[in-house]
Protein backbone atom coordinates (compact mmCIF):
# COMPACT_ATOMS: atom_id res chain seq x y z
CA UNK A 1 0.00 0.00 0.00
CA UNK A 2 3.04 2.24 0.12
CA UNK A 3 2.35 3.21 -3.48
CA UNK A 4 -1.01 4.82 -2.65
CA UNK A 5 -1.80 8.13 -4.29
CA UNK A 6 -1.08 11.11 -2.08
CA UNK A 7 -4.29 12.67 -0.83
CA UNK A 8 -4.15 16.40 -1.33
CA UNK A 9 -6.17 19.49 -2.13
CA UNK A 10 -9.54 20.53 -0.78
CA UNK A 11 -11.62 17.76 0.79
CA UNK A 12 -14.72 19.27 2.45
CA UNK A 13 -16.10 17.58 5.57
CA UNK A 14 -19.62 17.19 4.19
CA UNK A 15 -22.62 18.04 6.36
CA UNK A 16 -25.10 15.17 6.74
CA UNK A 17 -28.45 16.45 5.46
CA UNK A 18 -31.34 15.22 7.64
CA UNK A 19 -35.11 15.59 7.62
CA UNK A 20 -37.15 16.78 10.61
CA UNK A 21 -37.31 13.19 11.89
CA UNK A 22 -33.51 13.05 11.99
CA UNK A 23 -33.33 10.60 9.08
CA UNK A 24 -30.93 10.91 6.14
CA UNK A 25 -32.46 13.20 3.51
CA UNK A 26 -31.07 11.60 0.40
CA UNK A 27 -32.16 14.18 -2.15
CA UNK A 28 -30.66 17.13 -0.30
CA UNK A 29 -27.53 15.15 0.52
CA UNK A 30 -27.19 14.13 -3.12
CA UNK A 31 -27.55 17.74 -4.28
CA UNK A 32 -24.87 18.90 -1.86
CA UNK A 33 -22.50 16.13 -3.03
CA UNK A 34 -23.10 17.00 -6.71
CA UNK A 35 -22.56 20.73 -6.05
CA UNK A 36 -19.24 20.01 -4.33
CA UNK A 37 -18.02 17.70 -7.08
CA UNK A 38 -19.04 20.30 -9.70
CA UNK A 39 -17.02 22.85 -7.68
CA UNK A 40 -13.92 20.70 -8.33
CA UNK A 41 -13.19 19.37 -4.85
CA UNK A 42 -10.32 16.87 -4.56
CA UNK A 43 -12.29 14.47 -2.37
CA UNK A 44 -15.19 14.35 0.10
CA UNK A 45 -15.03 13.50 3.79
CA UNK A 46 -18.24 12.11 5.31
CA UNK A 47 -19.05 11.61 9.00
CA UNK A 48 -16.53 14.01 10.38
CA UNK A 49 -17.31 16.41 13.20
CA UNK A 50 -19.61 18.48 10.98
CA UNK A 51 -21.16 15.28 9.62
CA UNK A 52 -22.58 14.67 13.12
CA UNK A 53 -21.10 11.19 13.55
CA UNK A 54 -20.95 11.69 17.31
CA UNK A 55 -24.74 11.93 17.54
CA UNK A 56 -25.40 8.79 15.47
CA UNK A 57 -25.78 5.11 16.12
CA UNK A 58 -23.45 2.65 14.38
CA UNK A 59 -26.28 1.71 11.99
CA UNK A 60 -26.95 5.34 11.10
CA UNK A 61 -23.28 5.90 10.41
CA UNK A 62 -23.20 2.88 8.10
CA UNK A 63 -26.28 4.14 6.25
CA UNK A 64 -24.75 7.58 5.60
CA UNK A 65 -21.42 6.03 4.52
CA UNK A 66 -23.10 3.62 2.10
CA UNK A 67 -25.24 6.36 0.57
CA UNK A 68 -22.21 8.64 0.18
CA UNK A 69 -20.06 6.07 -1.60
CA UNK A 70 -22.92 5.09 -3.89
CA UNK A 71 -23.87 8.65 -4.80
CA UNK A 72 -20.29 9.85 -5.35
CA UNK A 73 -19.87 6.81 -7.61
CA UNK A 74 -16.06 7.09 -7.90
CA UNK A 75 -16.14 10.69 -9.18
CA UNK A 76 -13.77 11.78 -6.38
CA UNK A 77 -12.10 9.89 -3.50
CA UNK A 78 -14.44 9.23 -0.55
CA UNK A 79 -13.15 9.44 3.03
CA UNK A 80 -15.32 8.05 5.84
CA UNK A 81 -14.91 9.06 9.47
CA UNK A 82 -14.85 5.89 11.57
CA UNK A 83 -13.49 7.18 14.88
CA UNK A 84 -15.04 6.09 18.17
CA UNK A 85 -14.30 5.81 21.87
CA UNK A 86 -14.29 2.02 21.26
CA UNK A 87 -11.52 0.34 19.27
CA UNK A 88 -13.87 -2.50 18.27
CA UNK A 89 -16.36 -0.05 16.80
CA UNK A 90 -13.62 1.71 14.79
CA UNK A 91 -12.57 -1.64 13.31
CA UNK A 92 -16.18 -2.58 12.52
CA UNK A 93 -16.97 0.77 10.87
CA UNK A 94 -13.66 0.83 8.99
CA UNK A 95 -14.21 -2.65 7.57
CA UNK A 96 -17.73 -1.60 6.59
CA UNK A 97 -16.18 1.39 4.75
CA UNK A 98 -13.84 -0.98 2.93
CA UNK A 99 -16.73 -3.29 1.96
CA UNK A 100 -18.85 -0.48 0.51
CA UNK A 101 -15.94 0.84 -1.57
CA UNK A 102 -14.67 3.90 0.32
CA UNK A 103 -11.19 5.11 -0.60
CA UNK A 104 -9.91 5.83 2.91
CA UNK A 105 -11.00 6.16 6.53
CA UNK A 106 -10.34 9.05 8.90
CA UNK A 107 -9.90 8.07 12.52
CA UNK A 108 -10.10 10.54 15.38
CA UNK A 109 -8.52 9.32 18.61
CA UNK A 110 -10.81 8.11 21.43
CA UNK A 111 -12.48 11.09 23.05
CA UNK A 112 -13.53 10.01 26.53
CA UNK A 113 -10.49 8.54 28.26
CA UNK A 114 -7.13 10.24 27.77
CA UNK A 115 -5.01 7.19 26.89
CA UNK A 116 -1.48 6.40 27.92
CA UNK A 117 0.79 6.69 24.90
CA UNK A 118 1.20 2.90 24.78
CA UNK A 119 -2.57 2.37 24.72
CA UNK A 120 -3.08 5.07 22.09
CA UNK A 121 -0.39 3.45 19.97
CA UNK A 122 -2.02 0.02 20.45
CA UNK A 123 -5.42 1.49 19.49
CA UNK A 124 -4.18 2.81 16.14
CA UNK A 125 -2.01 -0.27 15.54
CA UNK A 126 -4.95 -2.63 16.00
CA UNK A 127 -6.99 -0.56 13.52
CA UNK A 128 -4.13 -0.40 11.00
CA UNK A 129 -3.64 -4.18 11.17
CA UNK A 130 -7.37 -4.92 10.93
CA UNK A 131 -8.27 -2.63 8.05
CA UNK A 132 -6.97 -2.92 4.49
CA UNK A 133 -7.54 0.72 3.56
CA UNK A 134 -5.52 3.93 3.73
CA UNK A 135 -6.04 5.53 7.15
CA UNK A 136 -5.82 9.23 7.95
CA UNK A 137 -5.38 10.23 11.56
CA UNK A 138 -7.62 13.03 12.81
CA UNK A 139 -6.16 15.34 15.42
CA UNK A 140 -8.71 17.61 17.16
CA UNK A 141 -7.34 18.02 20.70
CA UNK A 142 -9.92 20.70 21.60
CA UNK A 143 -12.59 17.98 21.36
CA UNK A 144 -10.71 14.79 22.22
CA UNK A 145 -8.69 16.24 25.09
CA UNK A 146 -5.57 14.55 23.74
CA UNK A 147 -3.09 15.78 21.14
CA UNK A 148 -1.47 13.54 18.53
CA UNK A 149 2.08 14.87 18.66
CA UNK A 150 4.34 14.85 15.59
CA UNK A 151 6.73 12.41 17.35
CA UNK A 152 3.86 10.03 18.14
CA UNK A 153 2.53 10.25 14.57
CA UNK A 154 5.99 9.55 13.12
CA UNK A 155 6.27 6.47 15.33
CA UNK A 156 2.90 5.22 14.03
CA UNK A 157 3.71 5.91 10.39
CA UNK A 158 7.10 4.19 10.70
CA UNK A 159 5.26 1.07 11.86
CA UNK A 160 2.14 1.07 9.61
CA UNK A 161 2.38 1.90 5.95
CA UNK A 162 -1.40 2.23 5.57
CA UNK A 163 -1.44 5.26 7.90
CA UNK A 164 -1.04 7.79 5.10
CA UNK A 165 -2.04 11.22 6.41
CA UNK A 166 -3.48 13.43 9.12
CA UNK A 167 -6.21 16.01 9.47
CA UNK A 168 -4.71 18.64 11.76
CA UNK A 169 -7.60 20.49 13.40
CA UNK A 170 -5.31 22.56 15.58
CA UNK A 171 -5.08 26.30 15.85
CA UNK A 172 -1.29 26.30 16.22
CA UNK A 173 0.70 26.91 13.06
CA UNK A 174 3.74 25.53 14.89
CA UNK A 175 2.06 22.14 15.36
CA UNK A 176 1.28 21.87 11.64
CA UNK A 177 4.81 23.00 10.74
CA UNK A 178 6.37 20.41 13.02
CA UNK A 179 4.07 17.67 11.66
CA UNK A 180 5.19 18.54 8.12
CA UNK A 181 8.88 18.80 8.98
CA UNK A 182 9.07 15.69 11.17
CA UNK A 183 6.81 13.25 9.36
CA UNK A 184 7.05 14.29 5.70
CA UNK A 185 10.83 14.49 5.81
CA UNK A 186 10.84 10.73 6.48
CA UNK A 187 7.63 9.84 4.56
CA UNK A 188 7.23 12.34 1.70
CA UNK A 189 3.89 10.85 0.61
CA UNK A 190 2.30 11.38 4.06
CA UNK A 191 -0.51 13.96 3.69
CA UNK A 192 -0.80 16.86 6.12
CA UNK A 193 -4.18 18.58 5.78
CA UNK A 194 -5.32 21.42 8.03
CA UNK A 195 -8.77 21.38 9.60
CA UNK A 196 -9.21 25.12 10.07
CA UNK A 197 -9.68 27.31 7.01
CA UNK A 198 -7.38 30.06 8.19
CA UNK A 199 -4.39 27.68 8.17
CA UNK A 200 -4.73 26.60 4.54
CA UNK A 201 -2.29 29.05 2.95
CA UNK A 202 0.18 28.62 5.78
CA UNK A 203 -0.05 24.80 5.54
CA UNK A 204 0.57 24.87 1.79
CA UNK A 205 3.50 27.28 2.07
CA UNK A 206 5.15 25.02 4.67
CA UNK A 207 4.91 22.04 2.31
CA UNK A 208 1.60 20.60 3.50
CA UNK A 209 -1.09 19.24 1.24
CA UNK A 210 -4.41 21.04 1.63
CA UNK A 211 -7.45 21.35 3.88
CA UNK A 212 -10.42 19.45 5.22
CA UNK A 213 -12.35 22.49 6.40
CA UNK A 214 -16.05 23.17 6.84
CA UNK A 215 -16.44 26.29 4.69
CA UNK A 216 -15.91 23.97 1.73
CA UNK A 217 -19.59 23.04 2.12
CA UNK A 218 -20.91 26.48 1.12
CA UNK A 219 -17.92 28.53 -0.12
CA UNK A 220 -15.78 25.96 -1.94
CA UNK A 221 -14.72 28.64 -4.43
CA UNK A 222 -12.56 30.20 -1.72
CA UNK A 223 -10.56 27.21 -0.48
CA UNK A 224 -10.40 25.60 -3.93
CA UNK A 225 -9.39 28.98 -5.38
CA UNK A 226 -6.59 29.37 -2.83
CA UNK A 227 -5.33 25.84 -3.45
CA UNK A 228 -5.36 26.14 -7.23
CA UNK A 229 -3.79 29.62 -7.20
CA UNK A 230 -1.03 28.31 -4.91
CA UNK A 231 -0.33 25.35 -7.20
CA UNK A 232 -0.07 27.75 -10.17
CA UNK A 233 2.22 30.02 -8.11
CA UNK A 234 -0.31 32.87 -8.40
CA UNK A 235 0.44 33.95 -4.83
CA UNK A 236 -1.27 37.33 -5.12
CA UNK A 237 -4.56 35.68 -5.95
CA UNK A 238 -4.08 33.13 -3.17
CA UNK A 239 -3.50 35.91 -0.63
CA UNK A 240 -6.48 37.91 -1.87
CA UNK A 241 -8.81 34.89 -1.48
CA UNK A 242 -7.23 34.04 1.86
CA UNK A 243 -8.20 37.50 3.16
CA UNK A 244 -11.79 36.84 2.08
CA UNK A 245 -11.78 33.46 3.75
CA UNK A 246 -10.28 34.86 6.95
CA UNK A 247 -13.58 36.31 8.21
CA UNK A 248 -15.44 33.01 8.04
CA UNK A 249 -13.93 31.12 11.01
CA UNK A 250 -15.75 33.65 13.22
CA UNK A 251 -18.91 31.70 12.38
CA UNK A 252 -17.72 28.67 14.34
CA UNK A 253 -18.07 30.76 17.48
CA UNK A 254 -21.78 31.39 16.90
CA UNK A 255 -22.86 28.08 18.39
CA UNK A 256 -21.54 24.83 19.79
CA UNK A 257 -21.82 22.27 18.30
CA UNK A 258 -21.38 24.46 15.19
CA UNK A 259 -23.03 21.96 12.82
CA UNK A 260 -26.22 24.05 12.60
CA UNK A 261 -24.13 27.08 11.60
CA UNK A 262 -22.70 25.22 8.61
CA UNK A 263 -26.11 23.96 7.46
CA UNK A 264 -27.67 27.43 7.74
CA UNK A 265 -24.75 28.80 5.70
CA UNK A 266 -25.34 26.16 3.01
CA UNK A 267 -28.97 27.24 2.87
CA UNK A 268 -28.20 30.99 2.94
CA UNK A 269 -25.76 30.66 0.05
CA UNK A 270 -28.47 29.22 -2.15
CA UNK A 271 -29.00 25.51 -1.66
CA UNK A 272 -32.45 24.54 -0.52
CA UNK A 273 -31.82 21.93 2.16
CA UNK A 274 -33.44 21.13 5.50
CA UNK A 275 -31.21 22.39 8.32
CA UNK A 276 -32.28 19.93 11.00
CA UNK A 277 -29.45 18.84 13.33
CA UNK A 278 -29.27 15.92 15.74
CA UNK A 279 -29.44 16.78 19.44
CA UNK A 280 -27.55 17.88 21.48
CA UNK A 281 -26.93 20.27 18.55
CA UNK A 282 -29.90 22.62 18.13
CA UNK A 283 -31.35 24.94 15.50
CA UNK A 284 -29.76 28.38 15.34
CA UNK A 285 -31.68 31.23 16.96
CA UNK A 286 -32.93 34.09 14.77
CA UNK A 287 -30.32 36.39 16.27
CA UNK A 288 -27.49 33.98 15.45
CA UNK A 289 -28.86 33.51 11.94
CA UNK A 290 -28.78 37.29 11.49
CA UNK A 291 -25.12 37.41 12.61
CA UNK A 292 -24.30 34.56 10.23
CA UNK A 293 -25.97 36.35 7.31
CA UNK A 294 -23.81 39.41 8.10
CA UNK A 295 -20.63 37.32 8.02
CA UNK A 296 -21.60 35.66 4.74
CA UNK A 297 -21.98 39.06 3.02
CA UNK A 298 -18.18 39.20 2.97
CA UNK A 299 -17.89 36.34 0.51
CA UNK A 300 -20.52 37.29 -2.05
Amino acid sequence: MSNHKVFKGIIPPVSTILNEQGKLERQGMGRLIDFLIDSKVDGLFFLGTGGEFSQMSTEERKEVAAFAVEHVNSRVPVFIGTGSASTREVVELSNHSKNIGADAVVVINPYYWPLSEDNLFAHYSEIARSVDLPILLYNFPALTGQDLSPDFVLKLVNEHQNIVGIKETVDAAGHIREMILKVKSVHPSFSVLCGFDDHLLNTLSLGGDGAISATGNFAPQLTIGIYQAFIKKDYNKAIELHKKLAVLPEMYKLDSPFVSVIKEAIKMTGMDIPTYVLPPARALSNEKRRLLAELLKNIQ
